[in-house]
């Protein structure tokens, strides 16, 4: 599970991809897929966790990676390319941004 906090020594990625009601499912499905026999075996992957808004019109995609190296390293193998590929298929855009965590809050107890 991500954690997020500023202190995190993490990249994140949050990844947004555009879809429609009929497609959600099946890209939710490539990217539990994805995850469980790729992604997560990668060198330097710590956590992510897939979001979907209620119209069933935007997926999001939280990721969490030791180094920005290892995300792009990542990206660039054989098998990431393929999958996103036929990612691609699945969605209207998808596009990938890096962030930094500058600040978090919660409620107060």
């Amino acid at each position: 599970m991500p954690t997020i906090a500023k202190s995190n020594d993490v990249q994140t990625v949050i990844t947004t991809f555009e879809v429609t009601p009929g497609t959600c499912q099946d890209l939710i499905d490539a990217l539990e897929d994805a995850y469980a026999s790729f992604i997560s075996h990668q060198p330097g992957f710590v956590a992510a966790g897939l979001h979907v808004n209620d119209a069933q019109t935007r997926v999001a995609n939280y990721s969490q990676w030791r180094h920005r190296e290892d995300f792009m390293e990542m990206l660039r193998s054989e098998e990431m390319r393929k999958r996103n590929r036929v990612l691609n298929t699945l969605c209207r855009s998808f596009e990938p941004v890096m962030y930094d965590v500058v600040a978090t809050f919660r409620q107060p107890e």
